[in-house]
């Protein structure tokens, strides 16, 4: 769970901007999914998969967290597995491409 300052920082940081994000957790039991949502004030969007074996971490190659993507506005995946201070660069970057067009 070491990674969930930076997440809400990151959310934070881009509310007013046209940026997401999702987690995917892969904890055998919704209930330890939901108390650590609860526990950590989770705000952002979170789909339980139940396992590594579910249709979403198959489909993207998760198999453990944290693992991170960043996507650009076309939906082509631009980053993998950025942790901590590289994250909200590589988001702002992304975002200023946007605005370029």
């Amino acid at each position: 769970m070491g990674e969930i300052p930076h997440e809400k920082a990151l959310v934070e940081r881009f509310q007013d901007q046209p940026f997401a994000m999702l987690g995917v957790n892969t904890d055998e039991s919704k209930d330890d999914f939901r108390s650590k949502i609860k526990e950590h004030q989770i705000t952002w969007d979170n789909i339980f998969e139940g396992s590594t074996d579910g249709k979403i971490p198959m489909s993207w190659g998760i198999s453990g967290y944290p693992t991170t993507f960043l996507l650009d506005a076309k939906g082509t995946i631009r980053y993998r597995d950025l942790r901590g201070d590289r994250v909200a660069p590589a988001v702002a970057k992304l975002l200023a491409e946007l605005v370029q067009g």
